[in-house]
């Protein structure tokens, strides 16, 4: 269905009757986990910083009988930050729409159009869209501090923070630029693969985490990518630092995921067991049913009954704790990943005397009323080190 760009009027925005359904899913999963747009953080700058320090290295430290004290020692600590991004959006709506919510398009048809403020029901429909989109960010942001106003701020994703636990399954990651149609980087691809750009540089051709196919292969360093199997090569644009990750086609293991779980405690992470959570998209939870279906049984001799067939994986019990399943439709389908979700949280830039994230109308420049929504949201994603994640798994698209 087409968006409007503008005024909303009764030529562009036809009424019906009937019950409305919602077409787009709403949930924001990772968002309403730490707070939404409601919770957080405030702050009074447009960048958050936060600290860590560490202990030495454990040995047998030991010291003599009636030795001298020792030199003293001191840890230095470290530093991480992120920036808040501005969601601005605009809802504008003519009075002659506004007064007329039960002048429909279909004739002769009986009965009512349940949105009888046409106004408000925008509103909040853009309310909706821009919570995806910072559920969007909060997984796949790419970090943009810019040194003027010529250039928007970018928080950085977790996908992005996560560093020290990040494996790639299957080949690695691609380093490459683009030209118009063209990406070039060293791979070993053929025609069909599926690709995932985790890096687009200046192109606002792609979208970060979505899967694209390998379109045509002109050399071992270079290849075009499109929406669909067969279709036409996108045209990206000139960018660099345009990183892409090939999806495998290959099965995991037991293996594949306890070494994720290994690699994680061994750095410090999974420390909160009752918030330790594995997120994943439609894929990686088709996945991780069968992995673990095949490999403990199908069926539960316990169970009272029999008429239920399937098995729906929602919790996992690793050497390392209990780990909830998350489901989110806006991580990547190749990625797995695990969220030490008592780490995260929104922050907000709070404007005097209107808080964060708020609607107010607009002045008025004719026969509409016009409100804007605003507000300045970053993600604070504590010590990366808690965090994983696993790319290049196998996708069902």
């Amino acid at each position: 269905m087409p968006g409007i760009t503008g005024q909303s009027t009764t030529y562009n925005l036809p009424n019906f009757v009937g019950e409305l359904f919602q077409v787009t899913p709403e949930s924001t999963p990772l968002l309403s986990a730490i707070g939404g747009l409601t919770g957080g953080v405030s702050v009074k700058t447009v960048e958050k910083e936060w600290q860590f320090e560490d202990l030495r290295d454990s040995d047998q430290n030991v010291a003599l009988e009636g030795a001298n004290a020792p030199q003293g020692q001191a840890r230095v600590r470290a530093n991480a930050t992120n920036i808040a991004e501005i969601h601005h959006s605009a809802v504008e709506t003519s009075y002659t729409k506004q007064a007329t919510p039960q002048k429909t398009t279909t004739a002769g048809v009986a009965g009512e159009n349940p949105v009888t403020s046409e106004h408000d029901h925008q509103v909040l429909l853009e309310l909706k869209a821009i919570a995806k989109d910072v559920n969007h960010a909060f997984w796949n942001g790419e970090y943009q501090k810019p040194v003027d106003n010529t250039t928007v701020r970018k928080t950085r994703g977790l996908l992005q923070a996560i560093a020290t636990n990040r494996v790639i399954y299957g080949n690695a990651e691609i380093l490459a630029t683009a030209a118009t149609d063209t990406i070039t980087g060293t791979h070993s691809l053929s025609v069909g693969d599926k690709v995932i750009f985790t890096s687009r540089g200046a192109s606002g051709a792609v979208v970060i985490g979505r899967v694209y196919f390998v379109q045509s292969v002109a050399t071992t360093v270079s290849f075009k990518v499109a929406a669909t199997v067969g279709g036409a090569a996108i045209i990206i644009g000139t960018a660099t630092g345009v990183k892409v990750i090939p999806v495998s086609s290959a099965a995991p293991t037991l293996d594949t995921y306890n070494t994720l779980f290994q690699k994680a405690y061994d750095n410090g992470g999974l420390g909160d067991v009752v918030s330790a959570t594995i997120a994943v998209n439609s894929s990686q939870k088709r996945n991780l049913t069968a992995t673990y279906a095949a490999a403990y049984g199908k069926a539960n001799p316990m169970a009272g009954t029999r008429n239920v067939g399937g098995v729906n994986l929602t919790t996992i019990e690793t050497d390392f704790g209990t780990l909830n399943i998350m489901l989110d439709r806006q991580l990547p389908q190749d990625a797995l990943a695990i969220v030490s979700l008592e780490q995260l949280a929104p922050f907000f830039l709070e404007v005097d005397g209107k808080g964060h994230f708020f609607e107010e109308p607009l002045a008025k420049v004719g026969a509409a009323d016009r409100t804007q929504i605003y507000g300045e949201i970053g993600l604070e994603y504590g010590n990366e080190k808690a965090h994983a994640q696993l790319r290049g798994l196998p996708v069902f698209a």
